[in-house]
């Protein structure tokens, strides 16, 4: 599956922590129903049986709303389910490696903080780029603060789509406005809303304005 940068304006990045007694693959269909356009299933905890079985269901749901499905980090998951691609952190497996396992018709995605970064991914085969934290976060502890003057040179600098992630609200998305990006990445902005559907729907509409066309 090759990338459709439209298919980058609301990314959503799965979090069970958020779930209450809901199941992911159900969060999931309501942040579908609101209007996402991209789901990466991200998991860091979950035994491979259990992980396996849900990048199944949540494939199937992807494919229902014709919508890309990634897995974050973890290559086996995202060949054994046939996903249309892998996310990779800078800690995580090196781009140039999971493009070779991958192959050169499934989506990769790298997450940076610097130019250097950025133009590093691109030229071992990254199809897009996730750039945060752009706001303060707390889906990630470890996350560093990325300057809003950096999102604009990364995306000047790259001729790859760049997403930013971090810390973005409807209450602060459009202080992104002009800096390039694609589209918005975001977690708890979803998934920790009591109306996941409504949120999704929201966002998506903010993003929209704020990415050029």
């Amino acid at each position: 599956m090759k990338l459709d940068k439209k298919d980058l304006l609301l990314y959503a990045v799965t979090d069970r922590s958020w779930l209450g007694g809901d199941t992911l693959a159900h969060a999931v269909e309501k942040a579908l129903k609101g209007g996402a356009t991209f789901i990466q299933l991200r998991e860091k905890e979950l035994a491979y049986d259990k992980f396996l079985e849900e990048a199944r269901e949540i494939k199937a749901l992807c494919k229902k709303y014709g919508v890309p499905f990634l897995v974050n980090d973890n290559v086996d998951i995202a060949l054994a389910v046939d996903a249309d691609g892998v996310h990779v952190g800078q800690s995580d497996m090196e781009a140039g490696n999971v493009r070779r396992l991958i192959g050169p018709d499934k989506i990769l995605g790298v997450s940076v903080q610097t130019v250097e970064q950025a133009l590093l991914a691109e030229q071992r085969g990254a199809d897009y780029l996730g750039v945060g934290a752009v706001f303060p976060t707390g889906s990630k502890a470890d996350a560093e603060e990325v300057s809003h003057e950096t999102l604009k040179e990364i995306c000047r600098a790259v001729r790859i789509p760049v997403v930013a992630i971090g810390g973005i609200s409807k209450d602060n998305v459009l202080a992104l406005s002009g800096t390039g990006i694609s589209g918005i990445a975001v977690i708890s902005a979803i998934f920790a809303r009591p109306d996941i559907e409504k949120a999704a729907a929201e966002l998506k509409a903010l993003a929209g304005k704020l990415v050029m066309p």
